[in-house]
């Protein structure tokens, strides 16, 4: 039985809602929802289950595989119950990258993109801070206890519940990170547009959320570990930004660590924006077009045959 539900406010003072402002506080919500969820199921893994006693010691992570699998399905959960938030209302891009790839291939309005963009950086801003404020006293406890190298009383690992960094093998190097968040994200965009285009086997009984969850959770298991699989500019800048006011200090901004990697901020932005954009190309010009010619031409070929079957009329 449907019961109707009252608006919070005045229809009146409601109306400024119904274009690109609800649009946007849309994606506020939705990219908050995804890293609440997302760093928190990392502020668990890295501070609050070792300080808690659920682990050898109170800075022991990272042990064994089920580590890295509680973060891949604590995020792929993420992105599902933050594009349930804002899918109806924004298409729940969650995500600079989806949008610019939106923009480019998928008619959305290039005046949106900035708006978008901005609504984005600030729930995943937004989102860091709860969960800081949730995790403040696991992750100072952390801190206190860890050995590693601090800046302002902070640790890499601590740093890693809200942004992403490379791995040692890289060597400080550029390329390697670079090249591994273009190809994440290019997975990511390609695989969103097979899940969403309804001329190919797009998902049905609105479980397109949970099939893109999957994506993100596929994503971070086959390449997650290079540099902490951010494929999307707001869920590393926001929260980069945050950890910045909160004291990381210059591990958030450059985003450094002496002798590890230097001024590293600018790599999960730059290499999703390119890699979203591959990734919906590469969709189009191998199924998508295709898909559009089999449409203009109303005909399909029979399953294990090249070409559709032309009947002829025989005397």
């Amino acid at each position: 039985m449907a019961v109707e539900i009252p608006p919070l406010i005045k229809p009146s003072r409601l109306r400024a809602r119904g274009g690109l402002l609800g649009e946007c506080l849309a994606e506020f919500l939705g990219t908050f929802v995804l890293i609440a969820f997302g760093c928190g199921v990392v502020a668990m893994a890295v501070a609050a289950l070792p300080g808690s006693g659920r682990a050898a010691t109170p800075t022991t992570i990272f042990l064994a595989a089920g580590d890295w699998l509680l973060i891949t399905w604590g995020w792929a959960f993420a992105v599902v119950f933050g594009v349930y938030v804002a899918g109806g209302i924004s298409g729940a891009h969650l995500n600079p990258a989806v949008t610019l790839a939106m923009a480019v291939r998928r008619g959305f309005p290039w005046a949106k993109v900035l708006p978008y963009w901005f609504s984005q950086v600030v729930g995943a801003l937004t989102g860091a801070a709860l969960v800081y404020l949730v995790y403040h006293d696991a992750i100072s406890a952390y801190d206190h206890l860890s050995p590693a190298p601090k800046v302002n009383g902070h640790t890499n690992a601590t740093f890693s519940i809200f942004a992403t960094f490379p791995a040692p093998y890289f060597h400080g190097g550029y390329w390697g990170p670079l090249v591994d968040q273009i190809v994440g994200t290019a997975f990511l965009l390609m695989l969103i547009a097979a899940v969403i285009d309804a001329r190919n086997q797009a998902v049905k009984a609105n479980l397109g959320p949970l099939v893109v969850g999957f994506v993100v959770a596929a994503v971070g298991m086959s390449y997650g570990a290079n540099a902490g699989y951010a494929i999307n500019p707001a869920r590393d800048f926001g929260p980069r930004l945050f950890t910045y006011a909160a004291g990381w200090n210059s591990l958030a901004f450059p985003g450094s660590v002496p002798g590890s990697f230097s001024a590293y901020w600018w790599i999960p932005i730059v290499g999703p924006l390119i890699g979203a954009v591959v990734g919906i190309l590469v969709y189009d010009l191998f199924i998508g077009d295709v898909l559009l010619l089999r449409a203009e031409l109303a005909e399909l070929p029979e399953p294990g045959r090249t070409r559709p079957v032309v009947e002829t009329d025989e005397e």
